[in-house]
């Protein structure tokens, strides 16, 4: 049973921020062998979304209001544990996010930077690329936007 939690920076109890931290290096930093920073003094304007299995933190985005991160309301460092990735709750999590900005920023427009080989992905999910491919951190990435 999957138990999503959708909380402010200062809602996060120690062992979730642990957790989220922890599942974001795990991917962004190890996986990808990307030696960027991951914390970006971005969180704490983020609401974060956090879907625990069994109590171990599984899939994890956080979103952002318009004019926060982007012009748009944003979805961002949307991340899965590996061996969940079969499970599908990458599109689990997206659409629990895509929720979330509805109902909490009352917007349907939302922007993401997603990395250029997950576009099929986002496609599916109804993000259209917008603009040029660039890279961000060493990682081709391109601007994607569902309204």
């Amino acid at each position: 049973m999957l138990e999503i939690k959708t909380k402010s920076f200062k809602e996060l109890n120690t062992q979730e921020l642990y957790d989220l931290l922890q599942l974001r290096s795990e991917v962004f930093v190890v996986e990808q062998d990307c030696v960027y920073q991951d914390i970006d003094n971005k969180d704490q304007n983020a609401m974060h979304i956090l879907a625990y299995k069994t109590n171990v933190l599984v899939a994890y985005t956080r979103i952002f209001k318009p004019g926060d991160y982007f012009e748009e309301a944003s979805i961002g460092r949307v991340v899965v544990k590996a061996p969940e990735r079969q499970n599908k709750l990458g599109y689990s999590i997206m659409k629990t996010s895509v929720d979330a900005v509805n109902a909490l920023y009352e917007t349907n427009t939302i922007r993401i930077s997603a990395q250029t080989y997950l576009k099929k992905f986002y496609n599916n999910l109804g993000f259209m690329e917008v603009g040029e491919e660039y890279f961000e951190d060493g990682i081709p990435h391109i601007n994607m936007v569902m309204s």
